[in-house]
């Protein structure tokens, strides 16, 4: 059973003034978590089983992971080096935040004195940042204009981040459609989220509706 297309709004209201890398980077933080939420329940949906509670989050936090350093390679390509990290950085304050506030109000906060759930996010970015900078671009990529495509390797570290999350039943198989259906399109839908938001056209109105006086 295939699941609807995911639909995301990622061109700014207003047009016109140009926007800060933060302002970006708070607009690229609600999509890209939203595609992460996105990929958890496109893998329920083929029978991979994804308990409700620490492994719903495990889970999230390697795909986010993940979605940010795709993100920041798209940056890298649009913005000099100063912009980049005040996107980055800004990026993952926001995606921290946001997991922060859901394990929180799904789990409750960590024990008095361990660090908080969006200090261990952060870690976990600052853990896995150069191992995915390691990696490259697909050289085969279809769509030049779509922006940084990951290659085989990145998107397979991805899946076997993802296997000590899963149930040992569902391992030998997590790689495999990470890579074959569940990668592909959060990237595509990060790569035009991306690209919406810094095309500078104004979008046209909408038909105003007119009423009788």
């Amino acid at each position: 059973m295939s699941t609807p297309a995911m639909r995301i709004k990622s061109h700014w209201f207003k047009p016109g003034a140009d926007k800060s890398a933060a302002e970006q980077a708070s607009a690229m933080a609600f999509i890209v978590f939203r595609v992460a939420q996105n990929m958890l329940k496109r893998m329920r949906g083929a029978d991979f089983d994804i308990d409700a509670g620490p492994p719903y989050f495990a889970f999230l936090r390697e795909v986010l992971v993940f979605l940010g350093a795709v993100t920041d390679r798209i940056a890298h390509a649009r913005l000099d080096d100063a912009a980049r990290q005040e996107f980055t950085v800004a990026l993952v304050r926001h995606l921290a935040r946001t997991l922060q506030e859901n394990e929180d109000r799904l789990l409750g906060p960590p024990p008095t004195g361990a660090p908080s759930h969006a200090d261990t996010f952060i870690d976990l970015v600052n853990q896995l940042g150069q191992h995915y900078a390691d990696f490259g671009a697909d050289p085969e990529a279809s769509d030049p204009e779509a922006g940084f495509e990951p290659d085989f390797a990145f998107v397979r570290y991805l899946g076997s981040r993802l296997e000590p999350t899963l149930p040992e039943k569902d391992r030998r198989w997590v790689i495999e459609q990470v890579m074959a259906a569940e990668a592909p399109e959060a990237v595509a839908i990060v790569q035009r989220s991306m690209r919406d938001l810094w095309d500078p056209t104004p979008r046209r109105p909408r038909r105003a509706t007119m009423s009788g006086e």
